[in-house]
């Protein structure tokens, strides 16, 4: 199977590798794949022996240690005062309120157009980044978030070929998110999200932090958006059985988060010789649990490749990982994806996949559609 062939459809060689050698040593990553989901859960539940605190994490190198970065105790004094400003009720209500209105102006924008639109960019997108500046509240639009968050994934992306350098973009644009983050410490006293931080946190080490957050509250909730909608409209069934009864949108979009992990998979580093399944995995190795493939495991979810908005377990997938490193954001963005679907079925009601631009979801890391062309009766 080519590379292009993998990144248009992974699943059937990760079902392979899950059913023959769930742990396998692949030369093209230098490091091993885990494939069933009872051994990827333990890899993301023991940072002791697998840690994602190593000189080659990427993020690291482009943005310095974050919450992503860091393991034990260092970990949960970068991480736990974003955790507690996020579970403050009126936290929650205000994002979830001004989540549920900037996605039913962005689909009343789209529904004025003529019978057509694409959503990545129309809605999945521009929602995304609205919310996260929102959430942080930045002294900054959307489109300059989003410049600064595309320079800082490049840079990271870059990384990932040996002996690379940081790009100079990327040092520019993380220079000027860090001038950002600096200026609103400096201006704000309540505790807002970013200045919750600033009792147990230098002002570099919540720069670092909010460029994470950024990076995972726009890419994989962009992804997440995409990839339910896009799941929602090849099912026309489901697509009305949702409009009928709004509470089945939730389970529907736990259901293709299951199917297409807008991050497909994760990497940790073995700190000691240790077995994983069969294999005997040498300490400092790459380890990458693959979400997508855990995903789909058999063992845990009845007759896994199909898209079922009454599955009773949906929410038992690793989409947001598990352990200490479960993603801090995962409430935020259910709450994202809701809405758009929300906003779509308000709006929108009849719409369709354009089927002369084929959407379905690409990639190997990051899985969601490059575009997604939709049409509608006017």
């Amino acid at each position: 199977m080519t590379i292009a062939q993998l990144t248009a459809d992974p699943h059937q060689a990760l079902r392979r590798l899950r059913e023959a050698e769930p742990v396998s040593w692949l030369p093209a990553i230098g490091g091993w794949l885990v494939t069933r989901a009872d051994l990827a859960d333990r890899v993301l539940r023991e940072p002791g022996a697998f840690t994602v605190d190593d000189p080659r994490f990427t993020t690291a190198r482009v943005v310095g240690p974050s919450m992503l970065s860091l393991d034990g105790s260092e970990h949960r004094r970068h991480r736990d005062p974003f955790a507690r400003a996020l579970r403050v009720p009126q936290t929650q209500t205000r994002l979830a309120d001004a989540t549920a209105s900037e996605a039913a102006r962005l689909v009343a924008e789209l529904a004025a157009s003529p019978g057509e639109a694409e959503l990545r960019r129309g809605l999945a997108g521009p929602l995304a980044v609205a919310v996260m500046a929102d959430m942080l509240e930045l002294d900054a639009g959307p489109a300059q978030l989003l410049s600064w968050y595309d320079a800082i994934v490049a840079g990271v992306s870059a990384l990932s070929v040996p002996d690379a350098t940081v790009p100079d973009p990327a040092g520019t644009a993380f220079a000027e998110l860090s001038a950002c983050v600096e200026a609103a410490l400096a201006d704000r006293a309540e505790p807002a999200v970013l200045t919750a931080a600033s009792g147990s946190l230098s002002s570099p080490e919540i720069v670092s932090n909010a460029a994470v957050m950024l990076f995972g509250g726009i890419e994989t909730t962009e992804g997440m958006i995409c990839n339910a909608v896009w799941y929602l409209l090849g099912d026309q069934a489901g697509w009305h059985e949702v409009m009928a009864d709004r509470h089945l949108i939730g389970n529907a979009v736990e259901e293709a988060l299951r199917l297409e992990p807008a991050a497909a998979v994760v990497d940790r580093y073995a700190t000691a010789d240790v077995s994983l399944g069969t294999a005997a995995i040498r300490s400092g190795d790459l380890v990458r649990v693959s979400i997508a493939a855990a995903n789909r495991d058999p063992v845990v979810f009845t007759d896994p490749d199909r898209f079922d908005i009454h599955r009773g377990n949906a929410r038992q997938h690793w989409a947001f990982a598990v352990g200490p490193h479960f993603c801090l954001g995962a409430q935020l963005a259910r709450t994202e994806a809701v809405a758009a679907v929300s906003a779509l079925l308000d709006r929108l009601p009849d719409l369709r996949l354009d089927p002369g631009r084929p959407s379905a979801p690409q990639g190997l890391v990051f899985r969601k559609p490059t575009s997604l062309h939709v049409r509608w009766p006017t």
